[in-house]
């Protein structure tokens, strides 16, 4: 699919997530920071988990009103309380700093509740007969524009402006940041309410189908929640004795990864999506193995890579197989009760994440590779269920 075929309004979304690519820094720099100021691994993960636990049902909630209200403000809602948690980030020194960290990250989390309005709006506004190619596209161009800006910023807050109150500094500009992000998603993107999400007519909801999703979800969610960034971040700094820009080094990998993974996925034909699925699930099963060995960073950096490489192979075509699964008019609901199933499953795993790490720096990853090779094995079952459904049907 060429850039020329894409319609304008999909494009102007894509540049959004273009544009605020590397905001994404902030979840780098957050634990980082807690860790300079002394916390432990441990007692960071306690604490994204506490925070965890006010977010699950209003993540429902908020869905549910949008499947009445314009999903594009929604959007600006989620920028202005990112914009807000950088802020309270900034202000977090001294005496206060527990209090401002606690209190940004819970607005931080509120905005989290909101992002499956991200997936409702793709769903209504992506061309539902192209979504495994322009979803190519919409992995691509973040990828590159962290590429781009991840190493020069990596570089900055690694060995030039590498104190804590650099650390602050930085936080209180990527929140002012959302002022210019809010005013393009209200000029540029088009909004999206009630009349605009219209099943097509022959739809069928197929139950056995979405019980089959919710279980890759479930297993999916643990493997990846289990070795979150902080994990990561623990042992590139604390153990192999590097720096941010180091860490930064593997996302710029993982990103070129990815972008060549948006080309692969291209070239991969629609029949054979769930054969995908199944090399970019085996591919993150290799990710948590040479991990969970404890490897050295130059090898870090390479299995990073390769383990998102297959996740762009196979999202494309799973977030196609979940588009299918649910009817546009209530895209936000299903969504929203998705991302709330995904957080309950994942109410404690920072904490657990944690904990394993305390022990051993790599064993959150040994964790995920169980969890991994759970998926691929109800994958392999999944996949020769559906076949027997289609073989079946046809006769």
């Amino acid at each position: 699919m060429h850039w020329s075929e894409i319609p304008r309004d999909a494009k102007a979304y894509m540049l959004y997530h273009t544009i605020i690519a590397p905001q994404l820094i902030v979840w780098i720099l957050l634990p980082l920071y807690m860790m300079y100021s002394g916390y432990s691994v441990l007692e960071v993960g306690a604490f994204f988990t506490a925070v965890n636990i006010i977010a699950i049902p209003l993540t429902y909630l908020l869905g549910r009103a949008f499947n009445r209200w314009d999903i594009k403000k929604g959007l600006m809602v989620i920028d202005a309380l990112d914009g807000i948690a950088y802020i309270l980030y900034g202000f977090a020194k001294g005496a206060i700093a527990p209090v401002m960290l606690f209190a940004g990250r819970t607005v931080e989390k509120l905005s989290t509740v909101l992002y499956p309005l991200y997936r409702a709006y793709e769903q209504i506004i992506y061309p539902e007969d192209r979504y495994e190619e322009i979803f190519a596209w919409h992995l691509r161009l973040p990828e590159i524009s962290r590429l781009v800006t991840f190493p020069i910023l990596g570089y900055l807050f690694g060995y030039v402006w590498s104190s804590a109150e650099h650390y602050r500094l930085a936080f209180l500009f990527f929140g002012l940041l959302s002022i210019p992000t809010i005013a393009y998603i209200w000029l540029f993107l088009p909004s999206v309410g009630k009349e605009e999400r219209i099943t097509p007519e022959g739809f069928t909801f197929r139950i056995g189908e979405f019980k089959l999703l919710l279980a890759f979800e479930a297993l999916l969610t643990l493997a990846w929640s289990l070795a979150p960034e902080l994990v990561l971040i623990n042992y590139v700094v604390f153990v192999l004795h590097k720096t941010v820009f180091e860490v930064t080094l593997i996302a710029c990998a993982s990103s070129l990864a990815s972008i060549i993974g948006t080309y692969a996925s291209e070239r991969v034909p629609k029949e054979r999506g769930f054969q995908a699925i199944g090399l970019g699930m085996f591919l993150n099963a290799v990710y948590a193995l040479v991990m969970a060995l404890s490897p050295p960073f130059w090898l870090a950096l390479a299995v990073y890579a390769l383990g998102d490489f297959g996740n762009t192979l196979w999202f494309p075509f799973y977030r196609s197989w979940q588009f299918s699964l649910i009817p546009k008019e209530r895209a936000s609901e299903f969504h929203a009760a998705i991302s709330s199933y995904n957080r309950l499953i994942g109410l404690i795993t920072p904490f657990i994440a944690g904990a394993l790490a305390s022990v051993h720096a790599t064993l959150p990853y040994a964790a995920s590779l169980g969890l991994f090779l759970l998926a691929g094995v109800l994958f392999v079952r999944g996949e020769a269920f559906r076949k027997a459904k289609v073989r079946s049907s046809l006769q």
